[in-house]
């Protein structure tokens, strides 16, 4: 197995270098915090996921999480990542300190769990969806529900879900038909199913408290009726804890992941599940779409991160492999030479740089939407608040879908920089492999996610969001363009902004003649499109601060690590910026082939 899954010291630098921490801990918010407080923390996560989390990787591949006769059972490190979670922070990070969180940033939050993700991306899952299911307890819960639940889900000693999805409704939560019958005792019997439900039960909490997505009797059709309630596992009853009818029916055996427990789960088979209106009837879409946009990050996030475990694997072994030899001035090989490590070939060069392109890129992008939820949320000026929600709007989806799709073609290189071994289960690259396929479908597939950000998200306000995403890839376009080692590259960037501006010129006379499937048939071929752009600013900006540091000659880390910077931007723009050429042409193309008609070419 390989020895290392993540690169700190690069995770430290976009994380200072490049995102400004330093400048985000002088907003009043976070004031109590500074960078090497943070700095230390990183390292007590990391020193944690080194002991609890990376030795047990493929054992709990090797052992998947079951329901064997009518619990589910997972690996022992869920009960240890529950309990040290919440004692390290993990869970109650970025909570207001009123409610016992430590009000971090939520960049170093994210970055924290990063590394939870990098070491075995089968464990955060349980922690992150209990903070999740707690923040929406917490914005949108009476006092009685605050009080109840929000302590002991903050400390790890009961875990939470989200539940949407239904057998015969899937995405399209409109159809939902999980019902919410009102009582006079103030509480509502629910009845219904849910499946695909990450974390729907485990044991080594005392409770799991679900957040159920249900129409209550007499509610308006489609998403309009549909309300959320907070639905225990067990509930109190005089000072004692009872079942609350909430049934494990089953659970989904994964090709990746297997160590995050997904179930079907049966609410109020003896009619006797209780649940607890959270919030107001018939918001309750809204408000979980507020827990959905920042499970998109999470998912951005873990795919990200197994995208750079499965970098550091593939780049330890292609150091260590030695296999054929280098080709002379001549044309030739000596037969006399002694085989050479297979880094030193360059097709293999060119994979290992497309894994780090991708894998940093997008860890730099995770970040980004990060410190926008910060901004938005710590900024006082309410324009400048309404700015960075924009902002943070229109590049959820790309967090969402670009770590996830290019994160499995990065894999996917990995895997062939192995050769058979990659093929084989000896090597952890097949796992990697198997493990990332999920995230472009979890919370919301890639065709689900195109349609919302060239649907609604370049609409929103007339393109605002859109022109004010473009204007923070021309500042950093201004600045590289003083610099002369990056002055070409900006100038590249800068005409892909002219392409971007040409596409959607293309595109909104479509939408505003309200021939909307036409509009959103190619929505896919645009989310790649806008994410090789964002992905390119990701990486300009990223050679900009590592050219500034040179001209300083800052020596906080070698001239090398910088230049490699430099060299990993050249890489993203030759071979993967430029493909933006091509899916213009795609969506700008005449024909019009994939919409229903009369006739069936299947």
């Amino acid at each position: 197995m390989a020895q290392k899954y993540i690169d700190l010291t690069t995770l430290k630098y976009l994380l200072n270098n490049v995102h400004g921490l330093s400048q985000l801990v002088q907003l009043e918010r976070y004031k109590e915090h500074d960078p090497e407080s943070m700095g230390m923390f990183l390292d007590s996560v990391k020193e944690f996921a080194d002991r609890e989390l990376f030795p047990f990787f493929k054992e709990m591949d090797d052992s998947p999480a079951a329901f064997k006769n009518g619990e589910v059972i997972v690996h022992e490190q869920v009960g240890v990542i529950m309990k040290k979670g919440g004692e390290m922070g993990l869970i109650c990070g970025p909570f207001d300190y009123e409610i016992g969180g430590l009000q971090l940033p939520f960049i170093v939050h994210t970055a924290a769990t990063y590394i939870l993700d990098t070491a075995n991306n089968h464990l955060p899952g349980y922690l992150t969806l209990t903070l999740g299911a707690a923040e929406l307890i917490t914005h949108f819960g009476n006092s009685a529900l605050k009080d109840a639940y929000i302590p002991k889900m903050l400390s790890g000693e009961w875990g939470g879900t989200m539940c949407l999805t239904e057998p015969d409704a899937g995405s399209s939560l409109s159809d939902i038909t999980t019902k919410a019958t009102p009582t006079k005792d103030g509480h509502y019997h629910i009845k219904g199913q849910k499946i695909f439900i990450s974390g729907g039960d485990y044991p080594y909490v005392e409770n799991i408290v679900h957040l159920v997505l249900a129409r209550i009797e007499g509610a308006p059709a489609g998403t309009k009726g549909i309300s959320l309630f907070v639905v225990p596992k067990l509930r109190t009853e005089n000072g004692n804890s009872i079942k609350n009818d909430v049934t494990t029916l089953s659970d989904f055996q994964k090709m990746g992941q297997r160590g995050f427990a997904t179930t079907h789960l049966g609410f109020g088979d003896q009619n006797d599940c209780r649940g607890w209106l959270l919030g107001e009837a018939h918001q309750g879409l809204k408000y979980m779409f507020q827990m959905m946009n920042d499970a998109r990050i999470g998912v951005g996030r873990g795919a990200a991160a197994i995208s750079m475990a499965a970098y550091q694997a593939s780049l330890q072994y292609a150091k260590e492999r030695t296999q054929g030899r280098k080709l002379r001035s001549s044309g030739k090989k000596d037969p006399n030479e002694s085989p050479c490590p297979i880094i030193e070939h360059p097709d293999v060069r060119r994979m290992l740089f497309l894994q780090k392109a991708i894998a940093e890129g997008s860890l730099s992008l995770i970040l980004l939407a990060a410190k926008y939820h910060d901004l938005q949320l710590a900024e006082k000026d309410q324009a400048t608040k309404e700015k960075y929600g924009m902002l943070l709007e229109i590049i959820t989806p790309i967090v969402k879908t670009y770590p996830a799709e290019a994160g499995a073609v990065a894999v996917n290189n990995g895997l062939q920089v192995l050769g058979g071994y990659g093929f084989c289960t000896d090597f952890i690259l097949q796992q990697y492999y198997r493990d990332i396929r999920i995230f472009s479908i979890y919370e919301g597939t890639t065709g689900i996610q195109s349609q919302d950000l060239l649907g609604r998200k370049v609409l929103m306000d007339n393109g605002r969001a859109l022109e004010l995403l473009l204007n923070e890839i021309l500042e950093t376009i201004t600045e590289a363009l003083t610099m002369e080692n990056l002055k070409p590259y900006a100038t590249i960037l800068g005409d892909k902004i002219k392409l971007t501006q040409e596409v959607t010129a293309h595109l909104m006379p479509i939408a505003t003649e309200g021939d909307f499937e036409r509009y959103l048939s190619d929505a896919n071929l645009f989310m790649e499109f806008l994410s090789h752009l964002v992905l390119g600013w990701i990486w300009l900006d990223i050679a900009a601060t590592a050219e500034k540091d040179i001209l300083k000659k800052d020596n906080t880390y070698p001239l090398d690590f910088y230049q490699g910077k430099i060299h990993t931007m050249k890489f993203y723009f030759k071979y993967e910026l430029i493909k933006t050429s091509g899916l213009a042409k795609s969506i700008m193309h005449e024909d019009v082939l994939t919409l229903n008609s009369e006739k069936d070419y299947f």
